[in-house]
């Protein structure tokens, strides 16, 4: 059975993030991928120049429309960049009752801002719950909470505790802006599990984040086994940065290589 996972999220320009990012890692991983589109980029791996919202009647018609034909095995939310879209966003997925992967994006890798400050709390209190998992980098947990950015182990996990308490069920926090040769990464669930090793020594990591929630959704739908799926998703992006200089797209931050796999 091949499986649908939905991407509600913001569109790349130049293809390394956002719904671009998203519907490769989907298919990458064996998935079928439907997208609603809530803002669009003119973006390349250097800058974001302009950021374009959708209408939010239109948001709202693709939700339905593709609910109303298609069934949806898994969600992944991305960029939503305002409080309306947020509650639009939140108001569907509670009419929808597979795993969610909330992947809450505020600043793209260029420095932009990607949600507006005053959609941060409604990300908290009307969002959060609803997720399966939630999968911030420390600067983004670190936004949500209103703190400094984790800097070792211990204040990490402070931070995921703090992140669920909110009311996600699991918090996959993503340790890649630690300083070090190491990267850490920890998943939060009624358990405390670690994920350690090398860093890959590369500039393109474009989509990175996107990336990995796409691909978490994606093996949510083969198993509801959180850990294995963590663990799966983790290897499938950690060899897509190995392989990425493979690739030439910009001068600046490139894209990760989604399909390592099928030009081995």
């Amino acid at each position: 059975m091949i499986y649908n996972v939905l991407t509600i999220a913001g569109s790349d320009s130049g293809g390394g993030a956002g719904i671009q990012a998203d519907l490769k890692a989907i298919s990458a991983r064996g998935c079928y991928g439907l997208s609603v589109i809530t803002a669009l980029t003119a973006q390349n791996t250097v800058s974001v120049d302009a950021i374009y919202p959708v209408a939010i009647d239109f948001i709202r018609a693709q939700c339905e429309t593709v609910a109303r034909d298609i069934r949806i095995d898994a969600i992944k939310v991305g960029m939503l960049g305002t409080v309306e879209v947020t509650d639009l966003v939140s108001a569907f997925l509670a009419t929808q009752s597979c795993p969610i992967v909330v992947d809450p994006v505020m600043v793209a890798k260029s420095g932009d801002r990607l949600l507006h400050r005053d959609a941060v709390e409604a990300l908290r209190q009307r969002l959060l719950p609803l997720a399966t998992v939630i999968t911030p980098n420390l600067p983004e947990a670190a936004d949500l909470l209103g703190v400094a950015e984790a800097t070792d182990d211990q204040s990490m996990l402070g931070q995921a505790r703090a992140l669920q308490a909110l009311g996600a069920r699991a918090v996959l926090l993503k340790g890649g802006h630690l300083l070090g040769d190491q990267l850490t990464d920890l998943l939060l669930t009624d358990r405390v599990d670690w994920f350690r090793g090398p860093r890959i020594q590369t500039h393109n990591t474009h989509g990175t984040g996107c990336s990995l929630s796409a691909a978490l959704a994606a093996e949510l739908t083969k198993s509801q086994d959180l850990l294995h799926a963590v663990q799966v998703a983790r290897g499938y992006l950690t060899e897509a940065i190995r392989h990425a200089d493979a690739l030439s797209v910009g001068s600046g931050h490139g894209p990760v290589h989604h399909f390592w796999e099928q030009t081995r």
